[in-house]
């Protein structure tokens, strides 16, 4: 015991980390350790099996160790940005040899152990940059010292780390359902209620499971660590003691990691009967609200502001192991107030839309000068809705739309237009909507009648898949993203992911595939190809394709489903 404590010191040295054989899972000693929850905090060492929280400070690197005894053992490492983006690496290099005087029951020197460590440079195995959950998983690792480097260039902050070399049986992060969306069910001018699918690992495995979820104006949230950071951006943490000096476990909850004793309470997070948007404090908060309702997967948000748009995020969180899954958010927008009876357009103004189902919005258009033509370009993202334009009580138009479409009317002096919209009668509806009396002004990219995308069987691989789809006679940025999907992925599924509005910006980095400029003034010609290569054998992947206007904006083509040959 009292070598393994000397060991531990030497680890806890800021410039001269050292690693530790770390205890199994199923030993007493790591049992005994891991309940004491001070045991690793600013240590270096990654426990087997159990999440753990830390910082990092602008530009000054961090390195954590684990060992993995046996070659040919699982390994699985996650990495959880909170607050801001993180650059993180993993890499192993071989163990340092044992003691020439073996049986002599001598360790070898510590300084001798150390020095192999540290001259000695690591074949790396992953790397990544940015503010996703990102993980590494490999079903046969080699036996060696792990390294895991992090660094963050943008602001001091925190985030998560957890390894396992039992990936199979630890589950350590609740399961997202098959459709991990949040649906609003109901929409009013200050309520919202919203409903979810539960995850199986507490439908399925009986594990203690918990929602929260999480209410703001701004944005939605990649992770439940990122909106206790948020929550977390206050004093407390601006008194954070400088790097170099020691620390007492007794810090880490005022430097925005809870204890035991006071997790949950710190923010005054709302209960299920409490009242949205009431605060105890009286100091200043950011604009966001967490909630936490037990397992119930449907919830009435209330008390919000007519008229607004809010953000809401949802987790599931194990209650044992405090580790978090985030489902996909979604946001909303209250209903107006009753005297506001129709959303205003601006001429040449993109204007977000949200309808619940079976539901409507009218809008209006009134140009404020004189025009011959008006253009009314809508972009659907998920299902179609119905279209009614009327000029003056005269119907004009009357059309379902699906995807990106393009109405060009004749226009009449100091006319006023009157725009209906019906949502779908499978979901909620969100749709982007430009009106415009200048011709020139193009939001949205232009689009064939045609946005499927076409796999070419004869030309399968193993490794590979070829593609096409059709453009346009304008030139515009094509990029296309892939993504690795089980085999127990259908169409179903895929058309729930039919968002048209998310961008390639919310896709990962490592998704992308390449980008380029397309376009053919012989309409008849205007296709091209491209060959997916690097892809495993037997595997099935996801391809979207999206096409990027001038000013930016961008639609989704039909994702396509493939799957490359298995044997060659």
């Amino acid at each position: 015991m009292l070598l393994l404590r000397c060991l531990l010191l030497l680890l806890l040295l800021p410039l001269s980390s050292m690693p530790q054989k770390l205890p199994t899972r199923d030993e007493e000693l790591f049992q005994m350790q891991i309940r004491d929850t001070t045991f690793f905090h600013d240590s270096s060492v990654i426990p087997d099996g159990a999440e753990i929280s830390s910082y990092l400070f602008r530009d000054t690197p961090k390195r954590y160790f684990f060992v993995v005894e046996e070659d040919n053992t699982p390994l699985a490492v996650t990495v959880t940005p909170c607050d801001a983006p993180l650059e993180w690496k993993l890499s192993v290099q071989e163990l340092p040899e044992e003691a020439s005087g073996e049986g002599s029951g001598e360790p070898e020197p510590l300084e001798q152990q150390k020095q192999q460590i540290t001259n000695e440079e690591g074949t790396e195995l992953f790397s990544y940059k940015g503010n996703d959950v990102e993980y590494f998983a490999s079903s046969s690792s080699p036996s060696g010292l792990y390294q895991l480097d992090l660094l963050s260039t943008e602001k001091d902050t925190h985030f998560k780390v957890y390894a396992t070399t039992t990936p199979e049986s630890d589950q350590p992060y609740p399961e997202l359902p098959y459709d991990p969306r949040i649906d609003v069910t109901s929409l009013g001018r200050t309520t919202v209620t919203l409903t979810w699918k539960p995850s199986p690992t507490a439908s399925l495995l009986k594990q203690p499971i918990q929602y929260c979820i999480v209410i703001n104006k701004e944005h939605n949230f990649k992770s439940l660590c990122a909106v206790e950071a948020k929550l977390s951006s206050d004093d407390a943490f601006m008194m954070a003691p400088k790097p170099g000096l020691d620390f007492s476990p007794f810090d880490f909850a005022h430097f925005g990691f809870p204890s035991d004793n006071n997790f949950g309470k710190e923010r005054n997070f709302l209960k299920p009967s409490s009242k949205y948007g009431r605060q105890t404090s009286s100091k200043p908060r950011v604009d966001l609200h967490k909630v936490c309702i037990g397992n119930k997967n449907i919830f009435r948000v209330s008390d919000l502001k007519p008229d607004t748009q809010y953000y809401f995020d949802m987790f599931a969180v194990n209650t044992n192991t405090n580790t978090s899954t985030a489902y996909i958010g979604t946001f909303a927008r209250t209903k107006e107030e009753a005297k506001q009876k129709m959303v205003e357009l601006k001429d040449g103004r993109v204007t977000d839309v949200f309808i619940k189902r079976k539901g409507g919005k009218f809008l209006q258009f009134a140009p404020i000068s004189s025009h011959q033509k008006v253009i009314f370009s809508i972009h659907s993202c998920l299902d179609a809705v119905q279209v009614q334009v009327r000029r003056d009580g005269k119907l004009l138009l009357s059309q379902n739309v699906e995807g990106v479409r393009q109405f060009q009317l004749q226009g009449k002096a100091k006319a006023k237009y009157l725009i209906r919209l019906k949502g779908s009668k499978k979901g909620a509806s969100i749709l982007k909507l430009l009106a415009t009396t200048r011709p020139n002004k193009q939001s949205f990219p232009s689009l064939p009648e045609d946005t499927r995308v076409k796999a070419f069987d004869k030309l399968r691989t193993c490794s590979s898949v070829t593609v096409a789809w059709l453009g346009t006679q304008d030139r515009n940025k094509f990029c296309i993203y892939k993504r690795e999907v089980g085999d127990s992925y259908n169409e179903e599924q895929k058309k729930r992911e039919q968002n048209q509005c998310l961008g390639p910006d919310m896709r990962k980095k490592s998704e992308k595939v390449l980008c380029k400029y397309f376009h053919s003034q012989n309409i008849q010609k205007a296709v091209t190809t491209e060959t997916i290569r690097g892809l495993q054998p037997g595997k099935s992947y996801l391809l979207d394709v999206y096409v990027i206007g001038h000013s930016g904006h961008s639609v989704k083509y039909q994702s396509k489903l493939v799957k490359t040959r298995k044997f060659c």
